[in-house]
């Protein structure tokens, strides 16, 4: 076979320009300590590592969402704290109060300024703001909640953050339920019946039908039922006679038409409770003692809602730090290089290019003089 001097500097040409690319190559691996640096090194592990990076993004933005929520919670906790504080004290003002050998009217009237500073600070403590959003307004969290009088003019929304794709949490509590004892949920319009099955009025019956029998009359008898005062409620069950109804007072703690659900209103007792101390009513001050040991539970209850979502997001933030490190180690483990094999390959790359250099320079020696001797 012919060999002309053309494919021989063809193969020189090919062997440095191969060589040359090995050795760049692994400078490159060398420089980066990346064994993938580009799709085409491997394209099945670029891919695995482009969707961990991805997840890895997610959970940073996980974890700075939660941390900024545990943040606005533990606010939030401190200052209902500070509620249960201020009647945990009127309280005690209550107490002194109420006691005829150590009061006069003249020390009532300074526990009732007390009294009206501690409503102040409630006040001040349902408009206190975090990072420029108020805590207990709901989702209106640009302007303050309670006015001077303790009118409450945000919304019942309460604003969720994601924990992961599908699971949300809540991190603020309405004002309407920490400070006035709404129900949460209870949004409903229970006038209505079909909002309120248990209170919807009996079907109609047919006078003709021989079961049917009078509205106005018992089961049992034939006489009609009395009515009572309607600033009363009617009471029917152990102890009473037939024919007989007792009668019993609305709850005071009534504070939107719910008698089992509703809460408290922090700011209608202090009032209550300072009025009582200024006129010397002294059985409204120790109805006053109920009222505030159940706004101090309430507090409390609504802290102890605060530490059950704390727990949650302290949860999700310690599996979501594991999470990134085991997304980390897996990057890491497709796309790291052995140091030791880069540097073997620069060694063995340099050598072979090198010997290529070596051997390409005698076969290139030879020249045109050389054929014309």
């Amino acid at each position: 076979m012919r060999v002309s001097d053309k494919m021989i500097y063809s193969q020189i040409n090919d062997s440095l320009h191969r060589g040359k690319g090995n050795l760049a190559e692994s400078l490159e691996r060398a420089a980066s300590q990346k064994r993938i640096n580009k799709p085409s090194d491997d394209p099945v592990a670029a891919t695995r590592v482009l969707a961990y990076r991805t997840d890895e993004q997610n959970i940073g933005q996980y974890q700075k969402i939660l941390t900024n929520a545990k943040s606005f919670l533990e606010y939030t906790d401190q200052s209902l704290g500070d509620v249960a504080d201020v009647m945990v004290r009127a309280k005690e003002l209550a107490l002194g109060a109420a006691n005829d050998a150590s009061t006069n009217p003249d020390t009532r009237r300074i526990l009732a300024a007390e009294i009206n500073q501690l409503q102040r600070q409630v006040v001040q403590i349902g408009n206190r703001k975090l990072a420029g959003r108020f805590l207990f307004g709901g989702f209106n969290t640009t302007k303050p909640p309670f006015d001077p009088q303790g009118n409450y003019t945000g919304d019942d929304g309460e604003i969720k953050v994601p924990i992961d794709k599908e699971a949300f949490v809540a991190i603020n509590l309405p004002g309407s339920r920490t400070f006035l004892g709404k129900p949460v949920g209870d949004l409903l319009d229970k006038s209505h019946p079909e909002n309120n099955p248990a209170g919807a009025l009996p079907p109609a019956q047919d006078p003709s039908d021989p079961n049917h029998t009078p509205q106005n009359l018992t089961p049992d008898s034939e006489d009609p039922q009395l009515r009572g005062p309607a600033s009363v409620v009617p009471q029917v069950g152990v102890g009473t006679k037939k024919n007989e109804t007792k009668f019993a007072s609305p709850s005071p703690r009534n504070q939107f038409g719910e008698e089992n659900n509703s809460g408290i209103n922090l700011f209608g007792v202090l009032k209550k409770l300072e009025i009582a101390m200024i006129t010397g009513d002294k059985y409204t001050i120790q109805v006053s003692l109920d009222d505030l040991d159940e706004a101090h539970s309430q507090a409390v209850l609504a802290r102890s809602e605060l530490g059950s979502r704390l727990m949650n997001l302290n949860t999700t933030l310690d599996s979501l730090g594991k999470s990134k490190v085991d997304t980390k180690g897996a990057i890491s483990a497709l796309e790291d290089e052995d140091m030791f094999k880069v540097v073997s390959d620069v060694n063995k790359n340099e050598a072979t290019l090198k010997a290529s250099l070596s051997t390409s320079s005698k076969l290139m020696q030879p020249s045109l003089l050389d054929f014309l001797r």
